[in-house]
């Protein structure tokens, strides 16, 4: 495939700026070329012909880790400059949310995406594949592979963990020497212990003549991580940040092994902050002095571990100051969150419930809706929750009011709330006796029909196998009198009963006939994810793109075909012919930046641009629309030939004799770029 051609690049920006600040490189061309932090070092001058050759994937990793304001700009500034000279690359930057300001990168046609939450068939799929890596004999595989699998299907809390990457790999890990912990703390506890037996402190200690080889244990690296973690939650950024400086770190681990009496604790600081230099374990060094956890995950747990310490064993909170300063204060910050169910999870059951209902307690218009949701999260990390019934009663019927909660008001807060709702309900009370109606009733007849559509979300997720689902999936998807309950039905149809056997059918048939073009749509997104090589998928999909009634329908489907079918012999035909002759401005536009895209290396396409950007029969009728397929043309070609012998004459022409005067006005802007 075309992307296998490709050099795969990894550049990790906070190297990159720490070499570029030392005078190890000027660029990232040179970083790649001789740069002491580069993963492999490439020759200049053909990693710059397979640049301009677009033969490459270049990711940036890392942006939020150039800590400095003024620094993560000038690197904003090198990938755009970088984007410019070789515009045929692709091109990945990283960054984590918190912090992140999206509009620079934005403005350099970037296009932005949240990484989401893994899927139970990407689950599945990684839960294979590490065993097979892992494992040589075929019983001890199948096996763990199997209880691994019936963990996650038969527990909340390790189904809900599990979508993340990093935790589904510990729990892999784990899983080959004892069954998981169904409490979610101490499957931190585990996983944690993990990489704190990977910091082998004592190794580096016998390596240094300078200090002993005293022991510093498990228990020791425990108590450094907590104060770490208490430390990072009191600082300026507080828990948004995950970040402490050298000095700080030197300071909390020397004041801990001077307390348990070791000799040198400074220079036993000292060594155990080296190693972080050269190697990550459950902490890793960030650049600039900088450490942090490995993951965000670490740093909750051991935060509230400490918290609970300084309750249970030190004694030094009270019950009242953890409801009032800690879950008080904190409750609204949603960096928090994670932090208060671990605690919430860690003590005694009845002095959570306190909190519970302390929460509860709390008025105030503004957040007590969002705050409901929060203490419904909290109430399911609670060990024993029969030890606190009639909380838990109470909670659950603020939670369905809120369900109902003042409909006679339409704003779209109002109905995200009551959606939210039906997703706690059916999240934290899946096995109570009522929920199972009630979700059937509000999928069924709610007047809200965001409502609806949670409410079949999930019936088909928590009660994928109960014998009414599946017939009431089909009966949505196919009657429905609301476009986006057909909608939410198919996808769910699709996702979670792809192999029954009236499932293809119906989806053919919604993507082919559905009164509403987005349910047509989404079925036929639904069909390209889910049976891209069944025979009747690309016929459908040609189809469509070129007899659909509505343009954007034959958009989206053209996208799928150039994106998914790029090699079969009709497609390219098919995308010229809807660029050429579609009757849609938008469409032509569309099929021209996917041909644009997927072709940018066939000789052809050059004349191709060059013949849309004159002949497009566009004709503007009003100022605002902005998408002439002319322009669109025009800038592929500026993207694709920016070097090109003729580029600077053909605009030119356009800026000159063009009869639309936006693209006059936008070929005469590129000409002064030049």
């Amino acid at each position: 495939s075309e992307s296998s051609l490709l050099i795969p690049l990894l550049i990790e920006l906070r190297t990159y700026i720490r070499n570029r600040d030392s005078g190890q490189c000027n660029n990232f061309l040179e970083f790649c070329h001789q740069s002491s932090g580069a993963i492999c070092h490439l020759n200049q001058h053909h990693l710059d012909q397979q640049l301009k050759d677009g033969k490459a994937l270049v990711m940036f990793d890392g942006l939020d880790e150039v800590f400095e304001p003024g620094k993560r700009k000038d690197v904003i500034t090198d990938i755009h400059r970088f984007t410019n000279k070789y515009p045929k690359v692709r091109v990945i930057v990283t960054s984590r949310v918190i912090g992140y300001k999206p509009q620079r990168l934005r403005d350099a046609e970037f296009r932005h995406v949240m990484l989401q939450d893994l899927e139970s068939e990407q689950i599945e799929t990684f839960i294979y594949q590490w065993h097979e890596l892992t494992f040589t004999d075929q019983g001890d595989k199948v096996r763990k592979r199997e209880r691994l699998q019936k963990a996650i299907e038969t527990s909340s809390p390790i189904r809900q963990l599990a979508v993340n990457p990093l935790l589904l790999t510990m729990m892999a890990i784990l899983n080959r020497n004892q069954e998981l912990p169904r409490d979610r703390s101490e499957l931190y506890n585990q996983s944690s212990r993990l990489l704190l037996h990977q910091w082998d402190v004592e190794r580096a200690l016998l390596e240094d003549n300078r200090v002993d080889s005293k022991t510093i244990d498990d228990q020791n690296k425990q108590q450094i991580l907590r104060k770490v973690a208490y430390f990072m939650q009191s600082n300026q950024e507080g828990l948004a940040g995950n970040i402490i400086s050298g000095e700080d770190l030197e300071r909390i681990i020397f004041d801990e092994l001077k307390s348990r009496e070791f000799t040198n604790p400074r220079t036993v600081a000292k060594v155990m902050i080296n190693q972080l230099r050269t190697r990550n374990f459950i902490l890793c060094f960030m650049g600039a002095d900088y450490y942090a956890f490995v993951h965000r995950t670490f740093l909750e747990y051991f935060c509230a571990w400490e918290f609970v310490r300084k309750f249970e064993s030190a004694q030094d909170i009270s019950l009242e100051q953890l409801k009032t300063e800690v879950f008080g204060k904190h409750w609204q910050d949603k960096s928090w969150h994670e932090v208060l169910r671990l605690i919430v999870g860690m003590i005694d059951s009845k002095k959570a419930g306190e909190i519970i209902e302390y929460l509860m307690a709390q008025d105030g218009e503004g957040y007590k809706f969002t705050k409901l949701l929060m203490v419904a999260d909290c109430l399911s990390e609670v060990r024993n929750r029969y030890e606190i019934k009639l909380t838990d009663t109470r909670l659950l019927n603020r939670v369905k009011d809120l369900i109902h909660y003042d409909q006679n008001r339409k704003r779209f807060s109002d109905s995200d709330i009551r959606a939210k709702a039906v997703v706690a309900v059916a999240t934290h009370w899946q096995d109570h006796g009522d929920t199972l109606a009630l979700l059937q009733k509000w999928a069924r007849s709610d007047t809200d029909l965001s409502v609806r559509g949670k409410a079949i979300e999930q019936l088909a997720q928590g009660y994928k196998d109960h014998p009414d689902t599946l017939a009431l999936l089909q009966e949505w998807a196919r009657s429905d009198p609301y476009w986006n309950v057909r909608g939410k039905a198919i996808e769910q149809l699709a996702q979670g009963y792809q192999d029954h056997q009236d499932t293809l059918a119906l989806l053919q048939a919604s993507a082919r006939s559905d009164t509403d073009l987005d349910v047509r749509v989404t079925a036929i997104g639904e069909l390209a994810q889910g049976w891209p090589d069944h025979p009747d998928t690309l016929a459908l999909f040609q189809e469509s793109a070129r007899s659909d009634k509505d343009w954007y329908v034959r958009c989206r489907v053209i996208e799928k075909l150039a994106q998914g079918y790029k090699d079969h012999r009709d497609t390219l035909a098919l995308l010229q012919q809807s660029a050429r002759s579609d009757k849609n401005l938008t469409v032509r536009g569309t099929a021209i930046e996917q041909l644009a895209q997927g072709w940018q290396d066939q000789p052809w396409l050059w004349e191709f641009l060059c013949d849309r950007t004159f002949h497009d029969p566009f004709e503007r009728k009003q100022s605002w629309i902005i998408d002439n397929p002319r322009q669109v043309a025009l800038k592929a070609i500026l993207k694709y030939y920016p070097n090109h012998s003729q580029t600077r004459s053909l605009l030119l022409d356009r800026a000159e004799h063009d009869s639309d005067p936006q693209l006059r006005q936008f070929a005469q802007d590129q000409l002064e770029k030049l």
